[in-house]
């Protein structure tokens, strides 16, 4: 059986959901899946970005070394793992946008049985976490797409806070991660692995 074809489609502005795609990434290739990190479109002005400094950082680190997704890439990925902040307790335009773009896929049934699997942050605790995972859902179960959460599958997720709909991170004011970061880092390589496990059986009857 060829191995699977796993794209990390993330967005952020200051680099936590990048760092979250990065460990996704590692946990997956341990899984033996071939993989890809790349980044939505951002959307924000220029002026806003350069006003944050953190933002604008981040934004000339990625700007050449992380792609930017097309829609050919999540025809070519039997899983997808998404990663976003929250806005609102929803995703951030910058997702929303790209999904919004899948409608000719969708129409032809190329989305159909990927396997999805979602992570989120935010600044609090109870700041919408899970249901920006639920909003990113939402749309995917649209897609006809299998929803791979990690449910309480393995103990990293306890330490990690205990949300079985998708890995979620704290940040303070300074985009440093609150919660136990070795306990994260171990979240999400087990819900990378969980992914590509999914998807493995989900492909192995069509080789």
């Amino acid at each position: 059986m060829s191995n699977v074809k796993l794209a990390i489609i993330y967005y952020s502005s200051t680099g936590t959901n990048y760092q979250l795609a990065q460990w996704a990434a590692e946990g997956a290739q341990e899984a033996k899946a071939e993989v890809k990190v790349l980044k939505v479109s951002e959307l924000a002005p220029q002026s806003v970005i350069e006003s944050n400094p953190a933002w604008k950082n981040y934004v000339e680190e990625v700007a050449v070394c992380v792609p930017t997704v097309s829609l050919s890439d999540l025809e070519w990925a039997d899983a997808i793992i998404f990663s976003v902040p929250t806005r609102f307790g929803n995703m951030p335009s910058q997702m929303k946008q790209f999904l919004d773009t899948t409608g000719g896929l969708w129409f032809n049934g190329k989305l159909v049985n990927k396997v999805v699997s979602a992570m989120a942050s935010a600044q609090n605790p109870h700041g919408g976490q899970e249901a920006t995972i639920l909003s990113l859902y939402t749309t995917l179960h649209h897609w006809g797409a299998i929803v791979a959460a990690p449910g309480y599958t393995n103990q990293a997720i306890f330490g990690a806070g205990g949300n079985p709909y998708g890995t979620s991170v704290t940040v303070d004011q300074s985009g440093k991660m609150v919660e136990d970061v070795r306990a994260i880092q171990d979240a999400v390589k087990h819900q990378a692995k969980r992914t590509v496990t999914i998807a493995e059986w989900v492909k192995k009857p069509n080789q």
